[in-house]
């Protein structure tokens, strides 16, 4: 593929409150991505189960799709050829082979809206959050992916982390070594772990894997009962908060300076005195 010699990228970063209708849900991610690219932005991510919030993990296994088939897939290929734009799906559940337990899926889509590539979830959310839920055991429903996975594009390699991912460092630098630049997190952070951890936890995989971060969130109450924290939001390679949404449904966007990183990873080589 091509790289472009133009170092500017603009991005956006979608925040939803997404429910347990479908194509409702559908409905309101198109609005949000045609707003994203007619404000100029050129790679849309969606958040975490941006196609349905329902009300139990039978409802995810009903909606399971096959690789290359279902409704979520060619909305993602519809959408992205629309509006002439990579469109990095968020997640929905895509068979795992093993019954009952799908994959959390995020399908990447050209501008052609052609599936380039995909990411299956690794880190599954496992945790008692002292919020209305109060226990989540995703693994019950889900089968865990097993690969970073890194992808190209016109302006370089860029990779995929799912919610959970963030705590753990170790996948953002094994898609840094693997040569991405920017790292899209699509999420439904709950609320309570949410104001704790969210910001923080970003910037650090920011800084320290000299990344770009573009987060996209799914926010405020939902029919199931769950609350979810928000905050979208892209971070450049040294921490600072390009910009951020916080608790509204809508779309964050921000231009990224792939030549300003360059220079950054430069000057300050942590990449290089890497050791361990």
């Amino acid at each position: 593929m091509q790289v472009l010699t133009n170092p500017q990228l603009t991005v956006a970063a979608v925040q939803m409150t997404s429910g347990v209708e479908i194509d409702e849900n559908l409905a309101t991610a198109a609005t949000l991505i045609k707003q994203a690219a007619l404000q100029g932005a050129q790679i849309v991510v969606l958040p975490e189960y941006f196609a349905i919030m329902g009300y139990s993990e039978t409802t995810k296994i009903l909606l399971t799709e096959t690789h290359g088939k279902g409704k979520v897939q060619v909305f993602l290929a519809e959408q992205a050829k629309q509006h002439s734009v990579w469109l990095i799906g968020g997640s929905h559940s895509a068979d795992s082979g093993v019954k009952g337990r799908p994959y959390g899926r995020c399908y990447i889509f050209s501008p052609q809206g052609q599936c380039i590539s995909w990411y299956d979830k690794i880190h599954l959310f496992d945790v008692n959050v002292a919020d209305n839920t109060g226990q989540y055991r995703e693994s019950k429903s889900c089968s865990p992916g097993i690969a970073p996975v890194v992808f190209e594009t016109p302006w370089g390699k860029m990779g995929v982390a799912i919610c959970y991912d963030i705590r753990f460092p170790e996948l953002f630098r094994q898609l840094t070594v693997q040569g991405a630049k920017v790292i899209f997190v699509p999420a439904a952070f709950t609320r309570k772990t949410g104001e704790a951890h969210w910001e923080i936890l970003l910037r650090a995989r920011a800084i320290e894997s000299q990344v770009f971060i573009i987060a996209s969130a799914q926010t405020g109450e939902h029919e199931n009962g769950r609350q979810t924290w928000g905050h979208s939001c892209v971070i450049s390679p040294d921490g600072k908060m390009l910009s951020v949404l916080k608790s509204d449904v809508g779309v964050v966007l921000a231009e990224l300076d792939l030549q300003m990183q360059n220079k950054y990873r430069n000057e300050f080589p942590v990449l290089d005195h890497t050791r361990l």
